[in-house]
């Protein structure tokens, strides 16, 4: 039997009143596992690839990207860092030859960051880790019935999150 959606909260009015035991057991719950998974998983790629989950992260969506490169503003939306704090992330990055950065020819204050074939071997190298560590610490608790639900819950949560990144350099 399907659960009745409840309207957008931008459809209701504000609610200022103190969290329910029930409401407050499920926020602190996102909070707590939110970090715990991504200590761990931090952890973990850092022990065995000297990777912290950062830049793994930023290397695996310019793997996704057409042609593995993403402009700089669309990879921190992605990655959800500052502009700032992705620059410091791709200068690191840089640094290690893992990804490299060219210049939008159609707007001078545009970049890109870039994927090398060493980027390329280190994410291969550590996405085997990274994608036990995010069954065994996240998805074998869930049956796949409440994976499904757990995916339709993020999605109807974020609906303004667009997957596809803006224009090559727009």
């Amino acid at each position: 039997m399907a659960a009745t959606a409840k309207p957008h909260p931008s459809a209701a009015p504000a609610r200022s009143e103190q969290l329910d035991e029930r409401e407050l057991r499920a926020w602190r719950g996102m909070l707590r596992t939110h970090a715990m998974l991504t200590k761990a998983l931090d952890a973990e790629l850092d022990a065995a690839h000297g990777l912290p989950l950062s830049s793994y992260e930023v290397l695996m969506h310019l793997s996704d990207a057409e042609g593995q490169r993403m402009r700089m503003s669309d990879l921190a939306a992605m990655v959800i860092l500052s502009r700032s704090g992705l620059t410091r992330l791709v200068d690191r990055l840089e640094r290690e030859g893992l990804i490299e950065r060219q210049s939008c020819p159609s707007d001078a204050r545009g970049s890109f960051a870039t994927l090398t074939a060493a980027g390329r071997r280190k994410l291969a190298a550590a996405r085997a880790t990274h994608l036990a560590g995010v069954r065994s610490l996240f998805l074998d608790h869930f049956t796949p019935d409440e994976q499904e639900v757990l995916g339709a819950a993020w999605q109807r949560l974020l609906p303004g999150v667009v997957d596809a990144p803006g224009p090559a350099c727009g």
